[in-house]
């Protein structure tokens, strides 16, 4: 009886995966609107602030059902912290990017993270790369230089720091594959404690200080932190709902919700050469990331 419902469960499960993954990256998109949106006022250190105050707001009652003394006693503290900063490099990066240069443009560079980390595994965590997955890395290696578009007018600051950002990203990453053993609550709050010291001390290097906030700022302000909370709460939702193959391929619909959104809110259109660029480095990461579920499946069978 017990193997016949599972059995019959695990479809709507799935689908429930599917529409929980897709809402949580309706999420993001959504937060990258709103980050665009508030740097034209406010400084990335001030908005990522009064982000994460937010966030630790949404995160409370999970951190008082485990107790405030789980969080703080964490495996290797170090590591804990070396990631806790890449995600604030990443974020703070992003933001600074998302703030000059078109949603789409900016996403670009951030979806080829699992490239970045395809091609560090071997020598970072002791991977084994074969030949394929390695052409694949190639060849969105050629996508990122391609959406880049070097040139004395297109390879500029924000495109250099949205670079620094995804490579952040993609370091912290591989980070998290070494701290499995984490709960995801405590991840995610040394995750926004980070970025909160992060981003005050940028705010106390600020030369021109702390622009002046009303109710209304800190409402919108606030729902920035609240939003990237709930995205991040979806889609580790939708990996507990259904198998990783089936919902993570569904992250580069983040890439179709930049161009309508960027469109949509600030009148954007993507390069032709981002446009390209962008579809070698989504089938790049799509075949590393099947590759990689195909050769670990071979390994349970062994």
């Amino acid at each position: 009886m017990t193997i016949i419902a599972t059995s019959a469960t695990a479809p709507n499960a799935a689908r429930t995966g599917v529409i929980v993954m897709l809402l949580g990256m309706l999420m993001f998109s959504l937060n990258d609107v709103m980050g665009k949106w508030l740097v034209a006022t406010y400084s990335v250190s001030q908005l990522m602030v009064i982000r994460s105050i937010a966030a630790l707001l949404v995160l409370s009652p999970f951190i008082l059902k485990r107790g405030l003394r789980s969080m703080l006693q964490v495996e290797r503290p170090w590591l804990q912290a070396l990631r806790s900063l890449l995600f604030a490099v990443d974020a703070s990066a992003f933001y600074f990017a998302v703030a000059y240069m078109p949603l789409a443009d900016t996403m670009t560079y951030w979806l080829a993270a699992p490239i970045y980390v395809a091609a560090a595994s071997p020598f970072l965590l002791g991977e084994k790369v074969g030949w394929r997955r390695w052409t694949a890395i190639l060849i969105g290696f050629a996508g990122v230089v391609i959406a880049l578009e070097p040139s004395k007018d297109t390879f500029s600051l924000p495109a250099l720091i949205a670079l620094v950002g995804s490579a952040a990203f993609a370091f912290a990453l591989m980070l998290g594959r070494t701290l499995r053993s984490t709960p995801d609550t405590t991840l995610v709050f040394w995750q926004v404690i980070g970025a909160l010291v992060f981003s005050l001390v940028g705010v106390a290097a600020n030369p021109t200080g702390w622009a002046p906030v009303d109710g209304e700022a800190v409402l919108q302000l606030g729902m920035l932190g609240i939003v990237a909370m709930l995205a991040h709460i979806l889609v580790n939702r939708a990996l507990k709902l259904a198998d990783a193959a089936t919902v993570v391929p569904l992250q580069y619909t983040l890439l179709l919700w930049a161009v309508v959104f960027g469109w949509f809110f600030f009148g954007d259109m993507p390069r032709p050469t981002v446009i390209i660029g962008a579809a070698l480095i989504v089938a790049s990461g799509l075949f590393i990331f099947f590759r990689e579920q195909q050769l670990k499946r071979h390994a349970r069978k062994i």
